[in-house]
């Protein structure tokens, strides 16, 4: 069981104070693209109107806040196999605006922002983001590490790879990260702000994403804190023969529950409200949290 893992010193993201290892934390997706993988993309579901863009985010957001969100993550760039690159001034003019108007009808509730680019991560914590959520979190490139540690936010370092070739995945997932942490410790970030996606769905296999599922208990090594999005990703609809991602959200909830089992920490979702119950059983169960 996962009670056995040392114990993570909480972490203040925005005004909200997380406590490890307490219960599972429900990070909710609001994806402001025309373009998401997942059939959620908000630019596509308003014909590209960025004003109503806006407020369906923040519709969206007020939902998934009273479903038990603990977290919106804003993003400006799918980041699905194949998708286009976005300017990094067209993701600016995407995220911001709701950002702004999502802090404004939420302020207690911790945004971020899911981006690879310095200056998108900047301009959206002046429109109040707390948090850095960074898909390339292992690259070489420290500039988001050192967004984070100028503006003194935490930071979500995901694994990822350009190619999915390992000789040895876990060991490599745990190698790149070991690093990704240095570096952004290096580049000012505090330890206790820092957390650790091992990147299911991103620069590997199928094979590697179960592979990855079935030894998340592995990153406990790490010694931080651990998010996981599986949320309607290709390989779950892979594993029941091709399904849609409208209809990955049972297969989503059976890896939220295995996740927990493991210690997973954030579980990135879609679907909130399904999830929030999944998470509430399981955490009942593998944590000891009282009824």
């Amino acid at each position: 069981m996962t009670n056995a893992r040392a114990a993570i010193a909480p972490t203040r993201i925005g005004g909200r104070l997380f406590e490890w290892g307490s219960r599972t934390f429900v990070m909710g997706i609001v994806n402001v693209t025309p373009d998401s993988f997942s059939g959620d993309g908000l630019l596509a579901s308003i014909a590209g109107r960025r004003g109503a863009a806006v407020e369906a985010a923040v519709m969206q957001a007020r939902r998934m806040v009273e479903e038990g969100a603990d977290i919106l993550d804003v993003g400006g760039e799918s980041t699905r196999p194949g998708h286009e690159p976005v300017p990094e001034s067209e993701e600016i003019a995407r995220v911001v605006p709701v950002v702004t108007a999502m802090h404004a009808a939420l302020p207690d509730v911790p945004i971020s922002v899911d981006t690879s680019k310095p200056a998108v991560a900047a301009a959206a914590i002046d429109a109040g983001a707390v948090l850095l959520n960074d898909v390339w979190g292992v690259s070489l490139d420290d500039a988001v590490a050192r967004v984070a540690a100028t503006r003194r936010v935490p930071l979500i370092l995901m694994h990822n790879r350009a190619e999915p070739v390992y000789r040895d995945l876990v060991a490599e997932v745990l190698s790149d990260l070991r690093a990704a942490l240095d570096r952004a410790m290096a580049a000012g970030v505090p330890h206790d702000y820092l957390i650790v996606d091992p990147g299911f769905g991103f620069g590997k296999t199928p094979e590697h994403n179960l592979l990855i599922l079935r030894e998340l208990s592995a990153l406990h090594v790490l010694g931080r804190p651990i998010l996981l999005g599986t949320s309607r990703k290709s390989t779950l609809g892979r594993v029941l023969g091709g399904v849609p991602p409208q209809e990955r959200l049972d297969a989503t909830l059976a890896t939220t529950a295995l996740g927990i089992a493991a210690g997973v920490d954030i579980v990135r979702v879609h679907d909130v409200r399904a999830n929030v119950q999944v998470a509430r059983v399981s955490d009942a169960v593998v944590r000891g949290v009282s009824v």
